[in-house]
């Protein structure tokens, strides 16, 4: 008889000696406990159904069962069926492992490619990393009530395979959102959805790339992750100074690159915001040179000192590629983005969407759009808003307190300060004394590629008023005792 199989261990019946079927699947059974396969906690299938799977008798199952139970390596538990409850002891080679790395070893050497899983991945009692929102304020309540609306209204082709540019109903609600906070007017067959703004910067990357571009200038400092992101790509990233009215242009045109990534409404991470003059000259070099500006908009919702400062993708459509996310208005785990590209880019962007993935995960982006159309997003915003003002206003103070010589920038939006120093200090030695204190900090140098003031770069809207009071205080106890 051909034997046959399941696919729960991948067993096959056929492979079981005649007359030992029950004592084959126990040493089978034990052996996906021993390596793991079956961690404790796990339940078998129903008697039942492994024979009719296996084609044999249920009193073969319930024989192996019991000898499994017998061993004391499975128990059963009424309508919960039968559990792991143990593992059989193995002798394993005593392997040679090497002391994890002190955490200060983040900032013995130039960050690599993958500082930021090593550092999100290091433990701080006080977490005081920029980028991130304030995450216990996801509006779950909201999100779950948007969830409920989608799937209850969402027709069974909605299932299958979709746009590569996104879902519609999303695209027409960043639309809208587009033009109410940031002035942009934008069809929706003109915004592509993204996994994040990280993605956009990859998927351009291969877009400029292939069109001959080889170089995209960067402010400096400047996010050290989009610049990760663009030399994935195979691209030069020339560094342009940036002083109190944004990115120097004149140093912008020096460069040569035909394309520029930029920050305009708050400079990461000095928090300037790019002047009127500044915008006028840059506008110009885009027209004149036929350049492409990259317009990262990643936290311009997030202001309380001054008013909204324009997109530039408002002023000059023909040379703009704008991008945002929801990882500052909602969370990075999200990994929502969008793009509006300019026209000759656009059916080349939307390519490299379809081949990197075919487009992102719909269910998301149906709710995200559910929130957005029915303002449940703004009043999030608002409510963040105030949370995160008061926030920064305790950061202040405990700086003014505690760190008495530090220069804070960018106070005005956002969700982070940059503080500097004229003391003769590394802020890589600083942002790893603070470690040793518990306290997570990104060093500014991070962010550079040419020399700069020390500083670092400090997030205050997740931690809590106290975290950031007792983080402070520990700052400073670092800064004095390098002094």
């Amino acid at each position: 008889m051909n034997g046959s199989g399941t696919d729960f261990l991948q067993l096959n019946i056929g492979d079981a000696p005649t007359g030992g079927r029950a004592d084959w699947l126990a040493r089978r059974l034990r052996l996906a406990i021993a390596d793991g396969r079956l961690p404790v906690g796990s339940r078998l299938p129903a008697t039942r159904t492994l024979a009719g799977e296996l084609r044999v008798s249920r009193g073969v199952i319930t024989e192996a069962y019991q000898r499994l139970s017998e061993d004391g390596h499975v128990a059963g538990r009424g309508r919960n069926g039968t559990v792991v409850v143990a593992a059989p002891v193995t002798v394993r080679p005593e392997a040679r492992t090497q002391p994890p790395p002190p955490p200060s070893s983040l900032f013995a050497a130039a960050p690599g490619t993958d500082i930021f899983d090593a550092f999100r991945a290091t433990p701080a009692r006080i977490d005081l990393s920029p980028g991130v929102p304030d995450l216990a304020a996801f509006p779950r309540t909201a999100w779950l009530r948007a969830e409920r609306t989608v799937l209850k209204e969402l027709p069974a082709s909605a299932f299958g395979y979709g746009d590569p540019r996104g879902a519609r109903e999303l695209r027409v609600a960043l639309a809208h959102w587009l033009a109410r906070s940031r002035g942009i007017r934008a069809d929706p067959d003109e915004v592509v959805v993204t996994a994040g703004t990280a993605q956009t910067l990859t998927l351009l990357g291969r877009v400029l790339h292939d069109d001959g571009i080889r170089a995209v200038a960067v402010e400096d400092p400047g996010a050290l992750g989009a610049r990760q992101h663009l030399r994935n790509a195979h691209l030069d990233t020339p560094p342009v100074p940036v002083d109190a009215d944004g990115i120097r242009v004149d140093a912008l045109e020096t460069t040569g690159a035909p394309a520029v990534l930029l920050t305009p409404a708050h400079q990461f991470p000095t928090g300037v915001v790019l002047g009127g003059r500044r915008r006028r000259a840059l506008m110009r070099w885009a027209t004149e040179r036929d350049g492409l500006i990259i317009e990262d908009d990643y936290d311009a919702e997030h202001r309380y000192d001054r008013a909204p400062v324009p997109a530039l993708r408002s002023l000059l459509a023909e040379h703009v590629l704008y991008a945002g996310s929801v990882s500052k208005l909602l969370a990075p785990a999200l990994r929502i983005g969008w793009a509006v590209a300019p026209p000759r880019h656009r059916d080349a962007f939307v390519a490299a969407k379809r081949f990197a993935d075919l487009g992102s995960a719909v269910l998301p982006q149906l709710v995200l759009a559910q929130l957005m159309e029915s303002g449940a997003l703004e009043r999030q915003l608002r409510l963040l808003r105030g949370r995160h003002r008061r926030r920064r206003d305790a950061m202040i103070a405990a700086i003014r307190t505690h760190l008495p010589d530090a220069v804070v920038h960018g106070a005005a939006a956002g969700l982070h300060l940059t503080i500097t120093f004229d003391a003769g200090l590394r802020d890589t030695d600083l942002a790893a004394a603070a470690l040793l204190r518990g306290v997570k900090v990104q060093p500014l140098s991070w962010h550079g590629q040419r020399p700069h003031r020390p500083g670092l770069v400090l997030g205050y809207a997740a931690p809590t008023d106290t975290d950031i009071a007792d983080g402070i205080a520990l700052l400073g106890d670092a800064v004095r005792d390098l002094a």
